[in-house]
């Protein structure tokens, strides 16, 4: 083994497959981040395991390359990159910049040569090589001091080649991959190759022949006449087949060995990628005890009395407050200590000094004492849960934080702190770990890192206020986000009530029907394999059964959603696998997930609402997540049957918004076609299918309804032809032909759009009606996919956060009428467009009427807002 290790990394390849591997996921800014989240768990794990001294990621610079002059339709049936993982290319190559990692592409090269030249300039200069791609035109670099590491099943899932191990499993050497691609074709990058020559047939003539020279020179040995004729007709595409698929192993490349030095990375450059991305589950697998990750400026000194009981003339009526925990549910998290800030100095309590203290009791219940906290909901569910009220809530610094930067992921005081320019505080994880090994430091330490955190907050309230009346927020911050959070708080603490033996009975039924279904599909299939096994699956599907071959994959067959959805009605068996994934799905993540977070003394669910996370201003929810029950399948649907009123004689009540956001449209583009649909109470997709199909309203059959709809709400949510396509399962040119004729139909929509994207453009940002920023500073950008990206967030982010506006303006309207007409109900929950209480059942008949006029009037738009609403002993009945 040599002392050095160059590791190698085909990025495209890489991209490709996490991108198809991963559902399509996003952060909060709405950047697509599947394919980067992907890659950097290879790339994570490529670290961890190969440890190497030297490191390149090549990437392809272009679509026209030095093997074009040869063969022009070379790689010429390959799909148009969709822009979803386009727009992920420049992230990658930043991420690769955050772990000092080399990236590099050449001008009519492809990332393959690349990574031959330096392949063949580690093996002279005698390091270990090791290669990590998708495609296995590389293992023809294989060699004693070169492997190449080929994904298999996603990505983490890999096989490593040597020269045994290849003539083990593939039956030839690695200077023989060349002539066996040359004989056999390839298909994703459009290399003829020898029509009707396979991989068997081609490595029993290797095997027999040993080069693709030597069977044309000895082309009268080869057995079989049509074999021989098909080789004899196609020896030109054979060869030139050959000199598409080598390697250039000495392509001019400005860069060497000597450029490729790895010795790690900062800690604080990936973690703060990491968090601006969203990748909070990755932050634990790169550590942090490196000298960077420590805070480089000295501490902000600080003053702090530790108390141990609370004296009456503590509190002044303005008082920053910091309620600490370790964990970041608050529901089940123990408090360790409680700091204020006041003009008389800051003070540490101990959670026990605290909550038995009637002083501090007092003045937490207490509306007229202003307290200024950081995440009000926070700080309100984790005092009362130890039985402590705490009202007059005037500020919180996560909120304020939140609208006045809605794109940066950094809202803790310290973060805050550091970007205003005030005092200097450790971060968190510097003072208590992080995972496993989190825990309370010594008493003193503890005392004073909670100080600096309270004095930052007390200081910083004014700079805060100010920024969001420049900035025409404040209404918005003080009005809407601050009594929400009190408002989920509530609901949150409240919980919603879960019938365990229910979930139980879920759990048995599900078990039985994916029997059932498993023995039906090997009933189908004619003999019994691994369901859950792409690669068992695919033979039986394609070869066995016969199906049309919709896509291969570089280890073979699709058998992805798509691709079944494709062939459903090719033969029943298609549908069967289809409903076991869906219903595997929802065994394993629903009904066993749910299971896990109930309490057992109550049976009840407490989530938490994520009000400081989307840019859009929409809420989510976590820990579980019950904004995200599937019920488009029944068997999802049937989930809600386990969500019951917490009183006897109680029942579920659900209003959800007919939608809101096709009508927040009409008000915000103006269009006449749309506004009249909607205060004529028109059937809006039909109206879009008449117009995108030019036909009458009888002639709207269901398929031209559906059509219609998945194009109303792409237009909405800023899809794609791609992502249409995906959708509606048909071409790319059909997706944009339904587009185009959409904004033809209604020109106020596309001159709302026009208009979007140059307010985005003067402004830098896009605002919703109730002035929610979000900022957008790709919109100029040279990079055709960011400024593209950031094009299609300035038309749909003005909708889809107005939208998540009046819902959390309808919740605080509906809290105080609640209150108002002295009604027992309670909301439990928001779900998207929906809200959902408990009442008993006297008030049902009070509540239709109530809620329906609280949503349908909480604003006032040019088309009205129309409210749906049902009721039932459970959440599923309330449909």
């Amino acid at each position: 083994m040599a002392d050095k290790k160059l590791v190698l990394i085909d990025g495209n390849s890489i991209a490709y497959r996490a991108f198809f591997a991963l559902p399509l996921l996003n952060n909060d800014k709405g950047v697509y981040t599947n394919a980067v989240y992907g890659f950097t768990t290879m790339l994570l794990k490529i670290l961890e395991e190969e440890k190497p001294t030297h490191m390149l990621v090549a990437f392809d610079a272009g679509k026209t390359t030095f093997r074009h002059e040869t063969y022009k339709e070379y790689k010429g049936g390959r799909q148009k990159t969709p822009p979803e993982l386009s727009e992920q290319f420049p992230v990658l190559k930043e991420l690769l910049d955050a772990f000092s990692i080399k990236h590099y592409q050449l001008n009519e090269y492809e990332a393959d040569d690349i990574i031959g030249t330096l392949a063949k300039q580690g093996e002279k200069d005698g390091l270990d090589v090791t290669v990590i791609s998708g495609d296995k035109d590389l293992l023809q670099l294989v060699s004693d001091t070169t492997k190449v590491t080929l994904t298999k099943k996603g990505i983490t899932n890999v096989e490593a080649y040597d020269p045994a191990f290849m003539l083990e499993k593939m039956e030839v050497r690695p200077d023989q991959i060349i002539d066996l691609k040359a004989l056999m074709g390839d298909s994703s990058d459009n290399i003829p190759g020898v029509p009707g020559v396979g991989e068997k047939t081609a490595v029993k003539l290797l095997k027999q022949f040993d080069t693709l020279e030597n069977i044309y020179e000895n082309l009268e040995e080869v057995s079989g006449k049509k074999l021989k004729e098909k080789l004899s007709n196609h020896k030109e595409d054979a060869f030139m087949s050959k000199k598409l698929v080598t390697i250039e192993t000495a392509s001019p490349i400005e860069v060497g060995l000597k450029d490729l030095d790895y010795d790690g990375y900062q800690h604080k450059n990936v973690s703060s990628l990491f968090k601006d991305l969203g990748f909070q589950s990755l932050l634990g697998r790169i550590g942090g005890d490196d000298a960077d990750a420590q805070v480089e400026s000295a501490l902000t000194e600080v003053e702090v009395e530790k108390l141990d009981a609370v004296p009456d003339d503590l509190f002044t009526g303005k008082e920053a407050v910091v309620v600490e925990m370790l964990e970041d549910n608050y529901h089940s998290a123990d408090i360790i200590g409680v700091s204020i800030t006041n003009e008389n100095g800051n003070f540490h309590l101990p959670i026990e000094v605290a909550k038995d203290s009637e002083a501090f009791s007092v003045w937490a219940a207490d509306a007229s004492m202003e307290k200024w906290v950081f995440d009000a909901k926070k700080t309100y569910v984790a005092l009362l849960r130890h039985g402590v009220e705490l009202n007059g809530i005037e500020f919180d610094l996560l909120l304020a934080s939140y609208l006045i930067n809605p794109s940066d992921n950094h809202h803790d005081i310290p973060a805050i702190s550091h970007r205003m320019g005030e005092a200097d505080i450790q971060y968190d994880e510097e003072v208590y770990g992080k995972g496993a090994k989190m825990k309370a430091p010594e008493a003193e330490i503890l005392a004073k890192h909670l100080a600096r955190k309270s004095a930052a907050l007390y200081k910083l309230k004014e700079n805060m206020e100010e920024q969001l009346k420049q900035n025409d927020q404040f209404n918005l911050y003080h009005d809407l986000e601050l009594p929400l959070a009190l408002i989920l708080g509530g609901m949150e603490h409240t919980g919603v009530h879960v019938d365990v033996e229910r979930l139980e009975e879920m759990r048995k039924e599900l078990k039985t029907r994916l029997e059932e279904i498993e023995a039906q599909v090997y009933e189908a299939a004619g003999e019994k394999f691994n369901l859950n096994s792409p690669k068992q699956l695919g033979p039986i599907l394609f070869e066995k059964l016969e199906l049309p071959v919709i896509k291969k994959t570089k280890t073979g067959y699709s058998t992805s959603a798509d691709v079944l959805e494709q062939l459903e009605n090719e033969h029943p068996i298609i549908s069967k696998i289809l409903m076991y994934r869906q219903l595997g799905k929802l065994q394993s993540t629903y009904i066993e997930g749910l299971l896990k977070v109930v309490k057992n003394d109550t049976n009840k669910i407490h989530t938490r609402f994520n009000q400081a996370l989307t840019q859009t201003g929409r809420l989510s929810s976590t820990d579980p997540n019950l904004q995200n029950i599937p019920i488009r399948l029944e068997e999802g649907r049937k989930i809600r049957q386990a969500f019951i009123p917490s009183e006897k004689d109680w029942i579920i009540f659900a209003s959800d918004y007919s939608q809101i956001e096709l009508r927040v449209l009409a008000h915000m583009a103006q269009d006449e076609k749309l506004i009249q649909a909607f205060n004529s109470g028109d059937d809006i997709h039909t109206q879009t299918a008449m117009e995108v199909f030019n036909v009458e309203a009888d002639e709207v059959d269901a398929n031209m309804r559906r059509q219609a709809k998945a194009v109303n709400f792409g237009i909405v949510y800023g899809i794609s032809d791609y992502g249409l396509s995906q959708s509606l399962g048909i071409t790319r040119k059909e997706a944009q032909q339904f587009i185009d004729r959409y904004l033809e139909s209604y020109p106020g929509v596309k001159a709302y759009m026009d208009s979007s994207i140059q307010e985005a453009k003067q402004k830098g940002f896009v605002t919703t009606l109730m002035n929610r920023r979000r900022y957008l500073p790709d919109i100029t950008s040279r990079n055709f996919n960011k400024r593209g990206f950031a094009e299609r967030t300035a038309m749909n982010t003005p909708i889809q956060g107005s939208a998540a506006d009046i819902i959390k303006k309808a919740m605080i309207d509906l809290h105080a009428r609640l209150k108002e007409e002295e009604l027992e109900a309670v909301m439990l929950l928001q779900v998207h467009d929906e809200l959902i209480l408990e009442a008993p059942k006297h008030e049902v008949d009070k509540l239709k009427e109530i809620v329906a006029d609280v949503m349908e009037h909480t604003v006032e738009l040019d088309v009205p807002l129309k409210v749906d609403s049902s009721f039932g002993d459970t959440w599923y009945e309330a449909k």
